[in-house]
């Protein structure tokens, strides 16, 4: 991936910082971008401290003008985009269908789902010139159920169906639109959902068949195939990255 350029949004910890730090390895210069400023210069430090290239954004990804801004300060920067990770997300509240706030559905849809598709959009605009692979970072609940969860959900199944689509609409353009739906990775937003309830921790090990929680790193290596040349005759795929979770 050497002379090419990769965006990861979400990029301030967890399944975001261990892809742009995968990406930088394999040579790519490197677009970390976050709400978290502090922690997203973080990123971009360790990524330039294993003698890879990053800048910093700080963008929200609920804003279509920080987006568009966004992609403009790539193209200003290094004049091309070959590969973006959408993976900035939230998990919201907790709570059943009749007791959940329209404002936490309004926000995690935001975030989740519209974010992910106005990110997809800007970004395909520079890549339709000389094609590019996009990855989004969906889950298994965008595959499956889970209770208490229904605004998370529902945007992971949207996001998966949306990559679909754009993989349909722009393969004539040599671009290719994939997913991939973790499973529990060891990242803080898991640590937030274990730390009301430590005793789902073991029932949830118990649910992944490999009977561990998955690691950053595994998931940034299969960002890093399906953006690879490797990859070249994949696109519109919904790939599990969860320990056989979804298999049961």
């Amino acid at each position: 991936m050497k002379n090419k350029v990769a965006l990861v949004t979400g990029a301030a910890s967890g399944i975001g910082r261990a892809t742009a730090l995968a990406f930088a390895k394999e040579g790519a210069k490197v677009v970390v971008a976050d709400w978290k400023q502090k922690e997203c210069d973080e990123t971009a430090h360790l990524v330039e401290k294993n003698n890879g290239k990053a800048i910093s954004l700080q963008v929200d990804v609920s804003s279509s003008k920080q987006i568009q801004k966004m992609v403009q300060d790539i193209i200003k920067e290094f004049g091309q985009l070959d590969y973006a990770c959408n993976n900035a997300g939230i998990e919201g509240e907790q709570a059943f269908m009749d007791k959940m706030s329209e404002e936490n559905w309004e926000r995690v849809i935001s975030i989740n789902l519209q974010g992910a598709w106005i990110c997809m959009k800007h970004e395909i605009a520079v890549m339709k010139k000389n094609g590019g692979a996009i990855v989004n970072i969906a889950s298994v609940a965008g595959l499956i159920g889970f209770p208490g969860y229904s605004p998370y959900v529902a945007s992971k199944h949207g996001l998966n169906g949306i990559t679909k689509t754009a993989a349909l609409e722009y393969a004539a353009n040599r671009i290719r639109v994939n997913a991939i739906c973790p499973g529990a990775i060891q990242t803080p937003m898991i640590d937030r959902i274990l730390k009301e309830d430590p005793e789902t921790i073991e029932q949830m090990i118990a649910k992944h068949p490999l009977g561990r929680f998955g690691k950053p790193e595994e998931v940034a290596d299969a960002v890093i195939w399906l953006c690879s040349d490797n990859a070249s005759f994949i696109t519109g795929v919904v790939l599990p990255v969860d320990g056989g979770y979804t298999a049961q």
